[in-house]
């Protein structure tokens, strides 16, 4: 490319997204380079989608800011975006003795967070909360700010907000090696050079190997998988609040929540793996998953399965995010963001702004910003098929007009999971079976009428 960019953000991810939109939005001119044939290709494609407190994260680390900061910036831009919100709270529960004398623990963390309203509930209490849950807890601790949020949406919005102030998101363009030179980077990448005067590596699961092009990388990635099991639709009446296991030291353990489509689910698990590209599943931890569900919620006992899914968390050697400049090379370094990459993609990019104005020079005076609200794919809120059309995937009603619009403008959906991210398409019980042929002819059709 001819032009050189003030920013070259790598990684089309949740947290590279955001990144993009805080610096776009700041006046610069910004370009994403994404491996994948669409954004959300990664880490951020499979995740438990909840906004959470940072109430359990620790105390004092640049998790807990960056969680709490986006948290407050999602609640503060979510209506003009139109994301959507679930407003479920969330209930860390016992179901032993043991775990029953450590929430006491649990409240002491989460009112030093800073996380006010947190609170014990009895087990009584907690019967009349959620009447559903099996007799066999022993307690709990009410976590009100947790909520439900849609994966996909949020960072869409990002990367349309992006746009409209002028980056540029290139994709099939994995980062192959640079130069820094004269106070300028030269980046290969799949899809041409492009020159920047400052890098930001938030490529996830490669972020060790991106890294290499500046130096020998200070950390690793070690992929950590979360499997997922999704119910069928009427199990999402049987609890109200996301339901939290009492965590150990390496996890915090499965989760049993509704989805902001309609369902409910539980996951994830936390496996190490060497794998970095594909999050396969397995039917042993599958079962594991449904059994505990089962333990749990016991009115499950018949609801069929949905979907199962995995997601491949760029874990790191270290507990916090790893989050530096390195000033004489104009590079700064976005890793080991896992789980609560989704709450906490808008405050990284908030500290990484801070980090741009302190070391590399004042940011220009910002425009009027320009807002890009998204479809809704949440059953919160009225959905297209209400207003009459085509219906093409009857398992989730995704209108032929939903499906052309995320063919159409200036980030289409580069792939048939893209497509799927941006309607529900295929995601339904039949999992594309009544569907697909029709979903790829439509894809396919688009593809040849693509400039």
């Amino acid at each position: 490319m001819a032009k050189t960019f003030d920013v070259a953000v790598t990684g089309g991810g949740v947290v590279g997204l955001a990144i993009l939109r805080r610096f776009a939005m700041a006046g610069l001119d910004c370009v994403l380079l994404e491996r994948g044939n669409d954004i959300l290709s990664g880490a951020s494609k499979g995740n438990s989608a909840l906004l959470h407190t940072g109430f359990d994260a620790p105390p004092g680390s640049l998790e807990l800011a960056c969680m709490q900061a986006g948290h407050a910036e999602y609640l503060a831009i979510r209506e003009r975006l139109n994301l959507p919100l679930v407003r479920s709270g969330a209930l860390v529960v016992a179901w032993s003795e043991a775990e029953r004398d450590r929430l006491g623990a649990i409240i002491d963390q989460a009112h030093a967070n800073g996380v006010a309203d947190v609170r014990p509930v009895n087990p009584a209490e907690l019967g009349r909360m959620e009447p559903n849950l099996s007799p066999g807890a022993t307690g709990a601790v009410l976590v009100p700010g947790e909520h439900i949020i849609d994966p996909w949406s949020a960072p869409l919005a990002y990367a349309h907000q992006a746009l409209a102030h002028g980056a540029e998101i290139l994709r099939r363009a994995e980062v192959t090696g640079g130069e820094f030179a004269a106070g300028l980077w030269t980046l290969s990448s799949l899809a041409g050079t492009v020159r920047a005067r400052l890098v930001i590596n938030a490529a996830g699961n490669f972020g060790d190997r991106v890294e290499t092009i500046l130096r020998p990388s200070p950390f690793t990635i070690h992929p950590r998988r979360g499997q997922f099991v999704v119910f069928d639709k009427p199990a999402a009446h049987l609890v109200s609040a996301i339901i939290l296991p009492v965590p150990t030291e390496r996890t915090k353990g499965v989760v049993l929540f509704r989805t902001a489509f309609g369902n409910l689910a539980i996951g994830p698990t936390a496996e190490d793996v060497d794998e970095r590209e594909v999050a396969a599943t397995d039917t042993q931890t599958l079962n594991r998953l449904r059994e505990r569900a089962l333990a749990m919620l016991p009115a499950l006992e018949g609801v069929g399965v949905n979907a199962v899914y995995a997601g491949l968390r760029p874990a790191t050697q270290f507990k916090d995010y790893v989050i530096e400049a390195v000033v004489p090379e104009r590079w700064i370094t976005v890793a080991g963001i896992r789980s609560t990459g989704l709450t906490a993609a808008l405050g990284i990019a908030c500290h990484v702004e801070g980090l741009y104005a302190r070391h590399f020079g004042e940011l220009p005076s910002p425009p009027a910003p320009i807002w890009t609200p998204v479809p809704n794919l949440t059953e919160g809120l009225p959905r297209p098929y209400m207003q009459g059309g085509e219906i093409v995937c009857h398992c989730e009603w995704v209108t032929r007009a939903e499906i052309d619009a995320a063919l159409a403008g200036p980030l289409a959906a580069g792939g048939l999971d893209g497509l799927k991210r941006r309607t529900r398409a295929m995601m339904g019980r039949c999992q594309g079976f009544n569907c697909a042929a029709h979903v790829e002819a439509i894809f396919r059709e688009a593809q040849r009428g693509a400039p």
